[in-house]
């Protein structure tokens, strides 16, 4: 019986037999079963005790060893010392430089005269609320004392364009992808125990090279477009895309456009200080005949950029744990992107060349027709194309 019993029960069994023997009882008991006389003593007292016993607790209430926290005051202070992220104890200490695991932690707590267990350490970390936790983007940097005004701006543009039913894009470029077999970030069901096998090292495979994704996502029609370049981000690129774009769908979509409204990000090939960005904005607005407005987020703030949230989450969602074996499967895998509230997007490859390095002169600065507002202008301004009437108008 004695592997079905608790330590409690054994006690009170052993007694009950040593009881029932009479005299001699407790030394044939110690003889037969091997417990200890102590114990038995123990267990005839308790079924003597006039009080019940408490079926929830095995030993006599108070009984066991005493926790560290008490045994050792200074305990839980010196390892909240080591983990509070306002503290962090020494400066010097060889714990600061490195990953505070609970090896890491046993080591150090011994060295300031603590003997504490990985287990029991981890214990009082849970009993503080502390846990694993990652890092978690959410800061942008500093922010610009117009950011608030600059946005404001943007949205008033925004919202007097789509009212007017004129075309308002989002456009940005997705995080470079390596094309092979290599590893993509999330999980999907696959038969138990049969992963997808790719490769150990994310070296550039020459003959694949990068894709670079630039999305335009149209905000009045919950849509996106992709191209998929196999060159260089630059603005060149960057304006084909939109071009690719206004042609296939832009057009169709906005048959009465007088002017297109593209919000972007500070930097990269679309920023607001690049000169071929401009000039090539320049070609384009000749090309369709009508204006070209563009609002730059302040700086700090691209994460507020609506493709980010509304095209590329979900373009990265959709491929989770899928190698980007090829172009054509990242074409494939961006068109099949949508979601419930009705988010439709095409994808196309760009296969041109996109030379890094082109010097805009300043002749060709001068001949782009761009009108700044008063405001940022830096950020805000609008591109007309040649002989346009209002610009006709103007002069």
């Amino acid at each position: 019986m004695s592997a079905h019993l608790d330590e409690r029960e054994r006690r009170l069994l052993a007694a009950t037999e040593a009881r029932l023997a009479g005299y001699g009882g407790i030394a044939a008991v110690v003889r037969a079963t091997g417990i200890a006389a102590s114990t038995i003593g123990r267990g005839l007292r308790d079924l003597a005790a006039e009080a019940a016993f408490d079926p929830r607790h095995v030993r006599r209430r108070g009984g066991g060893r005493r926790p560290l926290t008490e045994t050792d005051p200074g305990l839980l202070p010196a390892l909240l010392s080591l983990v509070d992220p306002d503290e962090r104890g020494d400066p010097m200490s060889p714990l600061r430089w490195t990953c505070k695991s609970l090896r890491h932690l046993v080591d150090e707590m011994a060295a300031m005269g603590h003997q504490v267990s990985r287990t029991v350490i981890g214990q009082l970390l849970r009993a503080e609320k502390f846990s694993l936790q990652g890092n978690c983007k959410t800061e942008e940097g500093g922010d610009h004392e117009e950011r608030d005004a600059q946005f404001l701006h943007i949205n008033k543009s925004v919202t007097e364009a789509m009212a007017a039913n004129q075309p308002v894009i989002s456009v940005d470029t997705k995080k470079k992808e390596l094309v092979g077999n290599f590893k993509n970030n999330g999980r999907e069901w696959r038969p138990k125990g049969n992963p997808e096998a790719v490769r150990v090292h994310d070296f550039l495979i020459k003959e694949l090279g990068r894709a670079v994704p630039y999305g335009i996502y149209d905000l009045a029609a919950n849509a996106g477009w992709v191209s998929v370049g196999m060159n260089h981000d630059t603005a060149a690129f960057a304006v084909n895309a939109i071009r690719r774009w206004w042609q296939e769908i832009g057009r169709v979509r906005y048959p009465e456009a007088k002017w297109l409204t593209i919000t972007a990000d500070g930097g990269g090939s679309n920023g607001s200080r690049v000169k071929l960005w401009k000039r090539e904005l320049q070609g384009l607005a000749n090309e369709l005949g009508i204006k070209i407005t563009v609002h730059h987020l302040p700086p700090g703030t691209s994460k507020w950029n609506k493709i980010e949230h509304r095209l590329f989450s979900y373009i990265s969602k959709n491929w989770r744990a899928k190698p980007l074996v090829s172009y054509r499967v990242i074409v494939d895998l961006i068109s099949a992107t949508t979601t419930k509230t009705g988010l439709t997007v095409r994808c196309e490859l760009d296969p041109a060349l996109y030379p890094k390095g082109i010097i805009v002169s300043d002749e060709e600065m001068a001949a782009i027709d761009i009108v700044r507002d008063e405001c940022h202008g830096e950020w805000d301004y609008t591109i007309y194309p040649r002989n346009h009437p209002d610009r006709a108008v103007d002069t």
